[in-house]
């Protein structure tokens, strides 16, 4: 059982986890939705996030290490217990003694991956539906729902055909228009589709979404009907996925809508390796969680072959296209097409954000990383400071409370001490105790809050969840 895994050594390969990796706080509402969704208990949740951080983070060092002998990694069990794969039994001893399990293989990820190219210079039959590198079975995965057909195109296509495997999928993938994701949005050619991800191209704003879903010059409205953007890149098929430039009238916090999981932070983009953990964000089936079964998967949509999109267990229906892909605090991509849907279960791919961010130039936007005050908690309006022992709390302002006589927004900005982890959480008064309307609770010293209510009476409470020192608290009222 691999809980803690500390590091990964081959040879003279050290990876260590960041202590930003180690010690995250999982938003609760992930943790219960792998629980939902994988049927494991909260230990094994919590368990599997932090394996699979510190193994997707070790992923590209173990990969260039073992060189020409590297036949891939994915994860194993309900914790998500490391697998490394050689071709080469020489490895055994070192791959164990890093605390992964190891594997030994006939073909390399590099000889998997030239049987795969060469699928994609053969046009397929409508009844494949799409192929993929496995590491696991060591093979191309093809699905299909006709696999006497699916065999000769193999054969046609000049390939090993001994290096490919097939899946029976009784439906063919299609795209998912007429949806909304993560948060709706309406195109002037009369599509609704969804948010994948906020990302800025130099100080231009924007969002991340599917390349099916409008075409550049596509004008866009937000899930409120107000004036919101324009595509202004789009790339489908071949790939699919756009980015939509925004107005001002548009702000970015770097987060996903859970629904029941609550308001997400997104943190980074590291990929998770297959059989790893996956959500997904989308307005009509909300939220849901499975793993992902194949990295760099080719599929064959009616309307057109995507390369590069990586396929899950996560269902999904109409309604859903664009959406946030998500591991832990991760951004992995956005929704693109599947089959199934979320009463019988399916397979859903997504178009993975790496590639939009590096051929748009776009930076991703993440929690506490982008759009903070312009000066710090200096620039609000008035502060207040204190000092805190780890697990106290204190109340502000003054150890007391204010009154809002109008409805408009509450804002804070904490400062705490470097290297530890403090949070923030606006209280309001509702006739008999205090409700916490808002939160700033990721693993970091700083946070931010902003938070649109109604008159009445509020307060903030500080805590030091771990770690001391003094701390700047500024305040914003309506």
């Amino acid at each position: 059982m691999l809980r803690t895994l500390a590091l990964i050594a081959i040879g003279a390969l050290v990876m260590t986890a960041t202590p930003a990796v180690a010690n995250a706080k999982p938003p609760s509402g992930v943790v219960d939705a792998l629980q939902r969704d994988l049927g494991i208990t909260k230990e094994q949740a919590l368990n599997r996030l932090v394996n699979e951080a510190r193994g997707n983070a070790a992923a590209p060092g173990l990969s260039k290490r073992l060189g020409d002998r590297y036949a891939g990694i994915w994860y194993e069990g309900s914790e998500s217990a490391l697998v490394v794969a050689s071709v080469d039994p020489a490895d055994t001893a070192a791959i164990t003694r890093s605390g992964a399990k190891a594997r030994i293989v006939s073909r390399s990820i590099a000889q998997l991956t030239t049987v795969k190219e060469g699928l994609d210079r053969s046009a397929p039959p409508a009844s494949v539906h799409s192929w993929a590198v496995s590491p696991k079975d060591n093979s191309v995965v093809v699905l299909t729902n006709d696999e006497q057909a699916a065999r000769a195109w193999i054969d046609t296509s000049g390939t090993d055909a001994a290096a490919v495997t097939y899946e029976q999928a009784a439906e063919r993938p299609r795209l998912l228009y007429d949806i909304r994701g993560g948060d709706a949005y309406y195109t002037s050619d009369g599509f609704r589709c969804s948010v994948g991800f906020a990302a800025r191209r130099g100080t231009q704003l924007g969002f991340t979404t599917a390349g099916h879903c409008g075409t550049t010059g596509i004008t866009t409205t937000g899930y409120n009907r107000v004036a919101q953007g324009t595509f202004q890149i789009s790339s489908f098929p071949g790939n699919d996925y756009a980015w939509v430039a925004t107005n001002t009238n548009w702000t970015a916090p770097g987060v996903v809508n859970g629904y029941s999981a609550g308001i997400l932070p997104v943190r980074g983009s590291a990929v998770t390796q297959p059989q790893g953990s996956v959500c997904r964000s989308g307005s009509t089936t909300q939220w849901h969680c499975g793993t992902v079964t194949a990295l760099n998967s080719t599929v064959n949509y009616p309307e057109g072959t995507v390369s590069g999109l990586t396929r899950t267990t996560v269902c999904a229906e109409g309604g859903d296209s664009g959406g946030s892909f998500i591991s832990g605090d991760q951004a992995q991509g956005m929704t693109s097409g599947g089959s199934g849907n979320c009463t019988s279960g399916g397979t859903t791919y997504f178009q993975p954000i790496g590639e939009i961010l590096s051929a748009g130039s776009l930076t991703l936007v993440t929690s506490g990383g982008t759009d903070p005050p312009p000066t710090g908690c200096s620039a609000y309006e008035e502060t207040y400071s204190g000092s805190l022992t780890s697990n106290q709390s204190a109340y502000q302002p003054n150890n007391s409370y204010y009154q809002a006589t109008v409805s408009g927004t509450h804002a804070a900005c904490l400062d705490g001490p470097s290297g530890m982890d403090f949070d923030v959480y606006l209280q309001k008064w509702n006739g008999s105790t205090w409700a916490v309307v808002a939160t700033g609770d990721s693993p970091n010293p700083d946070e931010t809050i902003s938070y649109n209510g109604t008159a009445g009476y509020y307060r903030y409470r500080v805590h030091a969840y771990s770690g001391s020192g003094s701390y700047t608290l500024g305040l914003n009222r309506p």
